[in-house]
């Protein structure tokens, strides 16, 4: 296997800074959001292009894969969620029950909803196949910019301009913990794998780490020197990838909060921040979008390096 941090592919097919992006649930292609407007499928293993979304009228910030693989959900600062069919590009369902612009949305892992967060400061629950309404969580003050679903489907976390993060039930719209250490705007946040932590992060350059049913906090790990944008726990639960503006890729071991590798593939001109991360789902891999208008594909690790000054 490659070195921790070798470039495999990287993907030039946006005109606008890559948001978003997400792995299909094998492993063997990606999807990215962009601020050009336009969901991308591509290929994993070589950068091809294989198809183009075309239907937002305004920048994607978020897409997600359904868990069989078969759907793609966008959002964007149209206010509107699309759902498109994989294999065609066909929209499926839009909806538009936000009254400001999309941040974030994510799959039940049962794929039956969706949940989706916006800026009009509200959290909102949906029906997959038809696109109904089912319910909507509005305890947060601000925008809402990122939300998860706990690994069994019965939890929903949302992070908040409001320096928070909600965790809701549900099964009810019940905020059942909430977690305020953060001491700047909640960016990002990712469930662990096992459904016991939540990590977030925030304009306040730092990730932490938290049990998920009670908000206690468990670590902080200090190295961005920027904004955190992006967190993807790896699939083993090990070690988190954190993405900022400060334009690298930071892997941490979980349990320690210890830094482990840097990733510095990305142009390094002043404005390029990595917008997003994602680990494949068999954690060798990392793709991370950037505001160059890229989004790379390199190498995880399965031993750990020791990170050198």
């Amino acid at each position: 296997m490659a070195a921790c941090g070798t470039l495999l592919t990287a993907y030039h097919g946006h005109c606008e800074r890559v948001a978003s992006v997400a792995w299909s649930p094998d492993g063997t292609r990606i999807v990215s959001g962009s601020w050009d407007k336009t969901v991308h499928l591509w290929d994993a293993s070589t950068g091809k292009h294989i198809l183009t979304y075309r239907g937002h009228s305004d920048r994607v910030n978020s897409v997600a894969w359904s868990p069989d693989g078969t759907c793609i959900a966008s959002g964007s600062r149209d206010a509107t969620v699309h759902l498109w069919e994989v294999a065609s590009g066909r929209t499926l369902i839009t909806y538009q029950g936000h009254t400001n612009r999309v941040t974030t949305v994510a799959w039940a892992p049962d794929g039956t909803c969706l949940v989706s967060g916006s800026w009009d400061g509200t959290v909102q629950l949906w029906d997959a196949a038809a696109g109904k309404h089912i319910r909507t969580y509005s305890y947060h003050c601000d925008a809402v910019t990122s939300v998860g679903w706990s690994p069994d489907g019965t939890r929903i976390a949302s992070g908040s301009e409001d320096c928070t993060v909600q965790v809701w039930e549900r099964a009810t719209g019940r905020p059942i913990a909430l977690y305020s250490g953060h001491d700047s705007l909640v960016t990002a946040l990712a469930w662990s794998p096992d459904g016991t932590r939540i990590a977030t992060g925030s304009r306040g350059r730092t990730v932490q780490l938290w049990y998920a049913a009670t908000g206690q906090h468990l670590s902080t790990y200090h190295g961005h020197e920027w904004s955190v944008n992006a967190l993807s726990w790896s699939p083993d639960g090990q070690y988190i990838a954190s993405g900022g503006d400060d334009r690298i890729v930071h892997i941490w071991e979980a349990q320690t909060g210890k830094l482990i590798f840097i990733y510095r593939g990305h142009a390094t001109s002043l404005w390029n921040f990595v917008e997003a991360v994602a680990w494949s789902p068999n954690g060798t891999r990392i793709v991370s979008g950037n505001e160059d208008w890229t989004a790379h594909v390199w190498t995880a690790f399965s031993n750990p390096p020791h990170l050198t000054p």
